[in-house]
């Protein structure tokens, strides 16, 4: 069979980056979506786009049937999975295979093999291998004998899937038993296989995994490694190659036990072996974590590094080609390092974050790949993984790929929705990851900012240019006398006055225009200064503060200025003249940090809590979340019941903290 016609079974960024490469190689493009995914960047990027019906990954991306049926509607050929929802389901793939169509992955069998976790470490301890050791939780476990003979602080897995979702760090015997029960429940809602073991944790470790790569015709390649220890929840989102940490011995050593792994399995296509490692140099161990059976999220950074695109192998491999190079005829060139820009919240907690991309301009300069599955106007809501985009950068040198990649966060531009881009440059201009300190706990141990701190001359330079940009669009957009001068009076008034806040500070701007037509301002309680307007060009503006000429842009959405200046971005909120006073905020109310389901209610009216004390159990985004007492007292109220869907900001529990 010759691939012409490739449908993706996938959504956002994936979809796209499948898309790209496919047409390059001159073949159709076909998507399928869910009813929420309608107007989704990625469903115009293809040739045609089949609905699948249903707004949950359930109904759509993860129904098979249905997903199959479009391919068969539109005459596709072969189906990418991407990463996700059926990419690592043998079953789909023996049925798109068994329909005739290319299946452009690995072998079913290859990935019923490694699709149990459990199964997989016993392969790989066969295939000599290095694993950590492990036990699974069964109905006649006796939990806490387990959790002594693993020894703490132990992990708790989930067999099936990945991600995060379904894992538990235990540090002491009596909290293995909720852990365990979480650790299931959520297993069972992210994969539909609540099956979970307890397996020892090391503490700080390197997550470090090979990049393999095979054909039909028996050869079986690694394209080196990625380090991805910058994680939160056990996601990463942070990822480079190659690894600051490993050794040309160990890269060799791992490299070939990942290649001795997936020849166990009768292995071709891309795939990932995850190992951790412990220790440093030529010293350092490593043990099998797991076999991704598909094409990593993180794949950029080997393209970059060894010049490969990684979907065009896969597509060729399909497609019955060989590889037609060996070990020997790859290298390292320079390094790579990939951001995931999440729409979520560092500063609590990580939490998903939803809304509207209002702002969405990726930076030109430096030069940096987006691979995205947004687009200006486009919706991020509850049902999927809120990742944006990654963004990547290739440079001769560890050190100017992190400083590059930074400034390329920095410089692009966003609005509409809490990122975690502000955590993500301060991670990247860090000393600990500039000299390579990357373990996995790296996040609590280095406690990287989740925002940004704008210093005073910082919102000094924002609230001015959201002030000249207000001034500038009010007056061209005048009706009455707009052939006199801006800024005119017959008489003595007050400064023009623009109320803006960033946080809980005050950056409410004054100003006057001047006889020269410069500009006298104040912010908040900062002392008068002069600054001159040179050009605007839409939300873009040239302007001079005391003698410094730069520029920024500033966009106003609804009642928020989002300003990126030559330092950082900013965000205002300009408020209303004559403040409406209704809506009183209700004293100890615990609310949803975003849209969800709630799954239990740990507490009732009339209760004592405790600080820290789960109150409620949600889920959202496919994770569950504890809502806690923020402090010791006495539950006055409880506004929901188990099964309810709440939005962002609704009142679960209300906490008299004087009771």
């Amino acid at each position: 069979m010759t691939i012409t016609r490739v449908l993706v079974a996938n959504r956002g960024e994936i979809a796209r980056r499948v898309f790209r490469t496919a047409r390059a190689m001159g073949l159709s493009t076909f998507a399928v979506y869910s009813d929420g995914d309608a107007d989704a960047p990625f469903v115009s990027d293809a040739d045609l786009a089949i609905p699948l019906g249903g707004t949950t990954a359930t109904e759509s991306y993860l129904d098979g049937v249905k997903v199959l049926a479009a391919a068969q509607r539109v005459g596709a050929d072969a189906i990418h999975p991407g990463y996700g929802f059926l990419s690592e389901n043998a079953g789909f793939a023996r049925a798109v295979t068994d329909a005739g169509l290319a299946w452009i992955g690995p072998p079913p069998d290859a990935i019923a093999a490694m699709g149990d976790k459990l199964s997989a470490k016993r392969m790989m301890d066969e295939a000599g291998v290095p694993t950590l050791p492990s036990i699974e939780v069964t109905d006649d476990t006796d939990v806490a004998a387990a959790g002594e003979q693993i020894g703490y602080p132990v992990l708790v897995k989930a067999s099936a899937g990945g991600g995060g979702k379904g894992m538990r760090i235990v540090e002491a015997p009596d909290g293995l038993v909720d852990a365990i029960a979480g650790a299931k429940r959520e297993a069972a809602s992210s994969f539909g296989d609540d099956t979970v073991f307890l397996e020892r944790y090391l503490p700080a470790p390197r997550h470090v995994e090979i990049q393999v790569l095979g054909d039909t015709h028996g050869t079986v390649l690694h394209l080196f490694e990625r380090e991805c220890s910058i994680q939160r929840r056990h996601q990463k989102v942070i990822e480079e190659a190659p690894s600051p940490a490993l050794t040309p011995a160990v890269r060799e050593q791992m490299g070939a036990a990942a290649v001795a792994a997936v020849q166990a399995i009768g292995y071709h296509s891309a795939g990932t072996v995850e190992f951790l490692l412990d220790g440093d140099g030529d010293d350092a161990s490593f043990y099998f974590l797991e076999v991704n059976t598909r094409l990593q999220v993180e794949h950029p950074v080997t393209e970059e590094i060894t010049g490969l695109d990684l979907v065009r192998e896969m597509i060729r491999v399909a497609d019955g080609e060989a590889l037609g190079y060996g070990q020997q005829d790859l290298s390292i060139t320079g390094h790579a390092i990939e951001a995931r820009l999440y729409a979520e919240d560092p500063s609590n907690d990580f939490l998903p974050a939803t809304g509207t991309m209002s702002i969405w301009e990726p930076a030109s300069d430096p030069a940096a790949r987006f691979d995205s599955g947004v687009e200006e106007g486009s919706v991020v809501g509850v049902e999927f993984d809120p990742m944006l985009a990654k963004v990547v950068v290739h440079a001769p040198t560890r050190r100017e790929a992190s400083l590059r990649l930074a400034l390329a966060l920095e410089r692009t531009r966003l609005g509409g929705v809490v990122t975690n881009r502000d955590f993500l440059v301060a991670t990247l201009r860090s000393d600990e990851f500039l000299d390579g300190d990357t373990t996995t706990d790296f996040i609590d141990r280095v406690g990287v900012p989740g925002q940004r701190e704008v210093s005073p001359d910082e919102l000094t330079m924002a609230a001015t240019a959201v002030a000249l940009r207000s001034q500038d669009t009010n007056r061209a957009a005048a009706t009455q006398l707009a052939f006199m001068q801006s800024g005119y009076r017959n008489s003595s008034m007050p400064d023009e006055e623009l109320l803006l806040r960033h946080g809980d500070v005050d950056a409410t701007a004054r100003y006057r225009r001047q006889r020269d037509g410069s500009y006298r301002i104040a912010i908040g309680d900062g002392e008068p200064f002069s600054a001159t307007l040179h050009q605007v060009h839409e939300d873009a503006i040239d302007f001079e503060i005391g003698g410094v000429r730069g520029t920024a842009t500033a966009t106003r959405v609804g009642g928020t200025w989002y300003v990126s200046t030559p330092v950082g971005a900013v965000t205002l909120h300009e408020l209303p003249r004559f403040p409406d006073g209704s809506g009183e905020a209700v004293a100890g109310a615990q609310v949803a940090p975003m849209p969800g389901k709630i799954l239990a209610i740990e507490i009732g009216v009339g209760d004592s809590v405790e600080t820290g004390q789960v109150l409620v159990l949600m889920e959202a985004m496919k994770m569950e979340h504890q809502i806690t007492a923020p402090a010791a007292g006495e539950v006055t109220e409880v506004r929901v019941n188990v099964g309810d869907q709440v939005d962002n900001g609704e009142i679960l529990v209300v906490v008299d903290v004087g009771g």
